[in-house]
């Protein structure tokens, strides 16, 4: 099948075209059929399937006719957990929809100076992309203009409800149309998302293209145990000299440590560079687009970063320290192998990371081989069914020895797995929006 036969508005397939697609990707082959019929869609794809262009190409679409309702105010609304993932959704708007009428889009995020977004907001608008907590300041002042909106679509649904938006989203629903149409994307279809489903989508259609297994086949996936921090460390700067990394994405557990490594690595000739919530947007666009130029090699990135990043040059990811949630650990590993390719992800685990593994492994359902590096061999034996009690511990895991970064006490982040936590924890340990 080719995009022609999508029926799309002649002009997006030629901006289609002109960015190098010819053949859908099945989630698009499937959603943008239905979404075109105006269709409310819950939809299930992982990262890297096309999931921005399946629902933006459809709503750039709809844009091409005029709105029958008079207003300044936008016709389609995105939402998205990270402003890194707005910033993605934005720029595939306006790299799709460059070549169509009416197709004004705009972001309105945390982390943006508000007279700013005050203006932007004062001007038409078609496409209106936000992250929930900073489009209710606008709502609650009075400066979003709904009447003539037509599509609302929840962008990695899953990831909101985790950081606890629920409310947020609640709250925006109630501003909007009836009649709207209603589009959800989640990485996995679980109870919660198939609740909010139902108070949202009106009858909608079902799509399910791929699960986690599926998504993972072609990511090399590697497990290196350490015995402390310099081994760590050790074992990081042999894998960042690898003559077939391009860029990486290495992934921290805080901020702080985030902070560390980019220096230590930078110090040590890389071009290397941190990503993190504690940084103003201005910072984070800047290291972005660095990265994306290709001017940065290693990104050293707490889990702000693990959605919303779409860069095919990056071959490998690094778990520094593993993430708190199993699920955290596809989305970061999504990073690479992107768009069919294949990539690498490496992490590093101690004797105690052992039940974290297992629960990796069986979300994922596949079992992560062990490596083993000449010179950089790990002290002792590691089992993988340890259970991380003392006695089953490696040598250097003892009552006050801190050979392992610590947590960060400032926000009483653990940096090791954890049972999950409620949502309001959940949110204050995912970073900053």
């Amino acid at each position: 099948m080719s995009f022609e036969n999508l029926n799309l508005h002649p002009l997006i397939l030629k901006a289609v075209h002109e960015a190098g697609y010819s053949t859908p990707t099945p989630i698009q082959e499937q959603a943008i059929p239905e979404l075109i019929s105006g269709t409310d869609i819950i939809a299930s794809a992982q990262t890297g399937t096309g999931k921005t262009a399946a629902f933006m190409l459809p709503a750039l679409h709809h844009l091409t006719a005029p709105s029958k309702t008079n207003g300044r105010g936008p016709r389609i609304l995105v939402l998205t957990p990270t402003r890194e993932l707005a910033d993605q959704v934005s720029d595939a708007a306006k790299k799709y929809g460059k070549y169509t009428p009416r197709t004004k889009v705009i972001s309105i995020l945390g982390g943006m100076p508000y007279p700013l977004q005050n203006k932007l907001l004062s001007q038409p608008v078609d496409i209106l992309v936000a992250t929930p907590g900073r489009l209710i300041d606008h709502i609650q002042r009075g400066r979003v203009d709904f009447s003539r909106l037509q599509t609302l679509i929840l962008d990695e649904a899953d990831r909101m409800l985790d950081m606890g938006f629920l409310p947020d989203i609640k709250q925006i629903a109630s501003c909007l149309p009836q009649g709207r149409q209603t589009v959800l994307f989640s990485a996995t279809l679980d109870p919660a998302i198939e609740k909010v489903a139902a108070q949202l989508l009106n009858t909608p259609k079902r799509i399910q293209i791929a699960d986690r297994q599926t998504k993972l086949d072609h990511i090399e996936q590697r497990l290196h145990y350490v015995d402390d921090l310099t081994h760590k460390n050790k074992l990081l700067n042999h894998v960042l000299r690898d003559a077939g990394l391009k860029q990486a994405i290495v992934f921290t557990a805080t901020k702080r440590n985030a902070d560390l490594i980019a220096d230590n690595l930078y110090a040590d000739g890389h071009t290397a560079a941190a990503l993190h919530g504690d940084m103003n947007q201005r910072e984070r666009n800047r290291t972005l687009t660095k990265l994306r130029k290709g001017d940065l090699r290693i990104l050293v990135a707490t889990d702000v970063a693990a959605r919303g990043i779409d860069i095919s040059d990056i071959t490998h990811v690094i778990n520094f320290d593993l993430p708190k949630f199993a699920e955290d650990y596809v989305h970061r590993i999504g990073r690479t192998g992107r768009a069919g390719a294949t990539g690498i992800a490496v992490s590093f685990a101690s004797s105690k990371d052992s039940i974290h593994l297992k629960r990796i492994e069986r979300y994922t359902g596949h079992s992560i081989a062990s490596h083993i590096i000449p010179g950089l061999e790990p002290r002792s034996k590691v089992s993988r069914h340890n259970d991380g009690n003392k006695k089953n511990s490696a040598p250097g895991h003892r009552k006050g020895k801190q050979l392992f970064n610590a947590p960060d006490k400032r926000r009483n982040i653990n940096p090791h797995f954890a049972r999950r936590p409620s949502k309001t924890a959940r949110s204050a340990a995912t970073g900053t929006i």
